[in-house]
């Protein structure tokens, strides 16, 4: 049988969860509703951790692009949609997208672009540039950046 928690033990619980890592509302809320909270409840708890400053969304989108960017190699189109889903306001994805410099931006395309390149072992020329350009695109960088580096490695 699962524990009941009191209001106040689910802030405890919360705030631990969210000094962790940084946590989007979302992920809050339904952490929330899994602990058996009421609205009412939920509602009191996420202001109550706002406050605190355990819950900051514009840190948490900020977090996320340059993790997303840095760890895993996605580009704008990607973080942006992740965010998105997961419902972050129009501004604080445009402050977090400014957290990652265009000189980053680019190197990390650039290299990510040639490891790709170089790692797909196909003699039709045609299925290799479909399977670089899908690539790229699925990790989110901009699809006139791709096509521009598919004919430049092309070339070499």
């Amino acid at each position: 049988m699962s524990k009941i928690y009191t209001a106040k033990e689910a802030l405890q619980k919360l705030e631990h969860f969210c000094a962790y890592q940084e946590r989007c509302h979302d992920e809050v809320v339904s952490k929330l509703y899994s602990l058996k909270m009421t609205t009412e409840e939920v509602n009191i708890i996420v202001v109550q951790l706002i406050e605190g400053n355990f819950l900051n969304e514009t840190r948490f989108a900020c977090s996320f692009a340059r993790g997303k960017h840095r760890i895993k190699y996605w580009g704008k189109i990607r973080i942006t949609n992740e965010l998105k889903a997961r419902h972050i306001s129009s501004t604080n994805i445009s402050l977090a997208l400014k957290e990652i410099s265009s000189e980053e931006y680019f190197e990390t395309f650039e290299n990510l672009a040639e490891r790709c390149w170089n790692s797909i072992h196909e003699n039709d020329t045609f299925k290799k540039r479909k399977k670089f350009c899908d690539y790229m695109l699925r990790r989110g960088y901009e699809s006139d950046l791709v096509y521009e580096k598919v004919k430049e490695l092309e070339q070499k």
